[in-house]
């Protein structure tokens, strides 16, 4: 028997997959706010060090950094995970 806060396997995979849609939502609402942003001239210079980033490149690079390397594969392992059926041979 099942307690109030266990789900099925069905359940729980489902959850996942709307968690990973969600998660899809955040990275274009980041991509929103990065591509609102405006890019100074100056910017691959501040990219590389020679310059002090500003706020806009600054926020521009974390948000990049984030989606490419958090949001993407969380996305990404979610989604495998919510399709895993545990019988395919590996």
């Amino acid at each position: 028997m099942m307690g109030p806060f266990e789900a099925t396997e069905e359940e729980a995979q489902e959850q996942l997959r709307v968690i990973a849609t969600d998660l899809e939502g955040i990275r274009f609402r980041l991509l929103g706010v990065r591509a609102s942003l405006p890019v100074p001239v100056t910017e691959p210079a501040m990219l590389v060090g020679e310059m002090e980033m500003d706020v806009s490149t600054e926020v521009r690079s974390v948000i990049e950094c984030v989606v490419n390397d958090f949001i993407n594969s969380a996305i990404r392992d979610l989604r495998s995970a919510a399709d895993y059926s545990g019988d395919a041979k590996r």
